[in-house]
């Protein structure tokens, strides 16, 4: 039987790893903190260090600053029907809901691009929603050069100190023009450092996956499965929940290690890496969500009952609601002993439970390709061997872990126990690829979860 929270996930909405707390008014707050704050004496050994951010609460949303939006509508052939009609309804809905002084722009594109509304203030929605209305579906699919196209219009009227994002929906394959997975990742690695976030919502069966969620990691947008048309209007207004929440964009966060411990990677995203020093893009931090990274570190050799710094944390970010540029700044040591036992008590729970989500993320990933390679019963027990790991990692400290932090662990455990069952599944691998593609991008970008995208046990 299903886990009851884990049910009710595919019928609503929640942020993932959300982690509401105490906040100061109108300041984003930074938490860092080390798996193992004590480590054994006298070896080389791996630390992981969480830097963990959470949004400040909106008192209200009408006192949020404009936003700058680029609707980009796929129009090709294989939207004709359903799709387009559920197309065209959800990108009414999405301008309904923004405010006259907000800027907003439509592109559609099969085997060309059109500009159907230039950016514009929403001011004259009736206008906008006849042009949107009119959409008929037919020809091929230029997905990169409709994204290009949106881009052009946000930097018409681009600002740092506002929310600058693509919606970008298509239900099938890139055939015009740069079509790649590297290609498309490379579009939005140089997006993000405009400051512009792109969001993909995959239609249907037929999408390529790779390449959507790697278009939105890279840009620190996110990444949505659709299975039916008839979902487009609420994953339209969730999208649109994000983009009228977010409270801080155009993050710097930089991270300092002592000269003893060495930076391996980042876990789940890109990062800059350069000697003892570890850059972290982030584009936006919506109200009351958490978002953190996972920095694995190799630690040089400590003499027991020592003390030693290992990283100092900056982060510089643009506040939309104080409008004005904050920096936060906080500093971390370890301890190193002779007993194991120890460190064994000083592990930080919490830090150990998201540490673990990534990197049992990460093998969530090594599964998906190698069921790719036809190597399914490889893949089964890696993703059985992950909700192993969550589940041993709950049960190692449940007491000093948050609802949330247990709520969040589950929905690991059950996400990969499902999978295991399912991925050798032939008739239903097509689905359960996409959903595993959502179920990785989820957690490694910690997005709002949205929409129908749990995997269902395999019926063999």
């Amino acid at each position: 039987m299903h886990l009851q929270w884990f049910a009710a996930l595919t019928a609503g909405t929640l942020f993932l790893f959300g982690l509401p707390g105490p906040t100061k008014a109108a300041q984003v707050q930074l938490d860092v903190a080390a798996t193992y704050p004590t480590m054994m004496a006298g070896e080389k050994q791996t630390n992981y260090l969480r830097i963990g951010l959470t949004g400040f609460e909106l008192a209200s949303t009408t006192n949020r600053q404009p936003v700058n939006v680029a609707i980009v509508l796929d129009k090709s052939g294989s939207m004709q029907g359903d799709k387009i009609d559920g197309a065209r309804r959800a990108a009414v809905a999405a301008v309904n809901r923004l405010r006259d002084n907000d800027i907003v722009s439509i592109v559609v594109y099969d085997n060309g691009v059109s500009v159907l509304v230039p950016a514009t203030k929403a001011t004259d929605r009736e206008q906008i929603i006849q042009a949107i209305e009119k959409v008929q579906a037919g020809g091929g699919t230029a997905l990169f050069s409709g994204v290009s196209k949106g881009a052009a219009e946000l930097r018409k009227f681009k600002k740092d100190d506002q929310v600058n994002r693509i919606i970008l929906l298509s239900d099938g394959l890139a055939n015009e023009g740069p079509s790649s997975t590297a290609e498309l990742a490379e579009l939005g690695e140089s997006l993000l450092k405009e400051g512009i976030s792109v969001s993909t919502l995959g239609l249907g069966l037929d999408y390529n996956e790779d390449l959507m969620t790697s278009l939105a990691a890279a840009s620190s947008g996110n990444h949505v499965f659709i299975e039916g048309s008839e979902d487009l209007v609420a994953v339209f207004n969730n999208e649109f929940d994000d983009i009228l929440s977010v409270v801080a964009t155009d993050f710097s966060i930089r991270v300092q290690l002592d000269p003893s411990a060495r930076p391996v990677r980042v876990l789940g995203t890109p990062a800059d890496i350069d000697g003892q020093s570890v850059s972290i893009p982030l584009n936006q931090l919506y109200s009351g969500q958490q978002r953190y990274f996972v920095l694995e570190v190799e630690v040089s050799p400590g003499e027991a009952e020592s003390t030693r710094a290992l990283a100092s944390v900056t982060v510089g970010y643009k506040n939309l609601q104080t409008k004005t540029e904050d920096t936060l700044a906080n500093s971390l040591q370890v301890r190193f002993t002779s007993k194991a036992e120890q460190v064994q008590e000083d592990i930080h729970s919490e830090a150990l439970a998201y540490c673990t989500l990534q990197i049992t993320t990460d093998r969530n990933r090594q599964a998906t390709a190698l069921r790719d390679a036809g190597r399914g019963e490889e893949a089964a027990a890696l993703l059985a061997q992950n909700a192993d790991d969550l589940l041993q990692c709950k049960l190692l400290c449940p007491d000093s872990l948050s609802e949330k932090t247990m709520m969040d662990l589950d929905f690991g455990i059950e996400g990969n126990r499902l999978q295991s069952e399912s991925i050798i599944d032939a008739s239903a691998w097509g689905t359960n690829r996409k959903k595993m593609r959502q179920y990785q991008n989820v957690i490694e970008q910690q997005q709002r979860y949205t929409g129908k995208g749990k995997i269902e046990p395999s019926k063999r």
